[in-house]
């Protein structure tokens, strides 16, 4: 089987991050960047699954500028088998539906019987991209499960929602997603971090590809404005001078708070 796991270089999560007031984009340069906590769980699904089927292929797969070669390297060393990584400048900024796009056509061009996917990175936060990869690459999809079994024709999960839970199927070839409630990734070994350095490494463009990232025939998101957020100010302050509590009573009416 070979799975493919969607992973993505972002500012570290328990650091400072901002966003570029000239381009719209995380500053990058702002502190340091890691792989997002939620694809590393996700390749560690992958991987403890290969563990007890040694035909597992287990495919690391991100749009990422160059610099995140480094980075990605980290998920060779956990125990992937090679990676996949599309770099391009052209893609600086890209809107869901250009990444989405980009991924899935990477992940055709790689085959695939399963794709694994955290539910939402912990910088864009949009939560919607693995239902579009599943979408453009015509296939089934199960997403944000607390739980999950990988078998050789299908997968299956628990999802969590208002009301309870929901048990979710899906046949191979299929999409899925994961949340924060599967385990922590494995840390790598000194014999993994050795042997990431041997391993394929792949470097695809747009071209590649065959993706024109400007093409008028497709719909794009474009960020038109963005503002620092104000400073917040001070709450109101109440003084009792024997009516605190006629005031407290006035506020909360003049704020539709009761």
């Amino acid at each position: 089987m070979k799975i493919i796991v969607l992973v993505k270089e972002v500012p570290d999560t328990y650091g400072a991050r901002k966003l570029d007031l000239e381009t719209g984009l995380a500053d990058r340069g702002a502190g340091e960047v890691v792989l997002d906590e939620i694809g590393e769980r996700a390749l560690e699904v992958a991987l403890a699954f290969a563990d007890k089927n040694a035909d597992t292929e287990v495919v690391l797969l991100s749009m990422a500028p160059d610099s995140s070669a480094a980075t990605l390297r980290k998920g060779l060393a956990m125990g992937a088998t090679s990676a996949v990584q599309v770099a391009d400048e052209a893609l600086r900024g890209a809107d869901l539906g250009l990444t989405a796009q980009v991924l899935a056509a990477a992940i055709q061009r790689t085959g695939f019987d399963l794709v694994i996917a955290g539910n939402l990175s912990t910088d864009g936060t949009g939560g919607v991209l693995p239902a579009m990869v599943a979408e453009l690459l015509g296939v089934p999809q199960a997403t944000s499960l607390t739980s999950i079994e990988i078998a050789a024709d299908a997968v299956t999960g628990v999802r969590a929602t208002d009301d309870g839970t929901m048990q979710v199927s899906a046949p191979l070839p299929a999409v899925v997603s994961i949340t924060e409630a599967l385990p922590d990734a494995r840390f790598p070994n000194f014999k993994g971090i050795m042997a990431a350095k041997k391993k394929p490494f792949e470097t695809l463009t747009l071209a590649d590809l065959d993706i024109d990232p400007d093409d008028p025939e497709v719909a794009r998101s474009i960020l038109i404005a963005i503002a620092e957020k104000p400073a917040r100010e001070a709450g109101v302050k109440i003084v009792d001078a024997g009516d605190a509590g006629e005031q407290l009573a006035e506020f909360l009416r003049q704020n539709r708070l009761v």
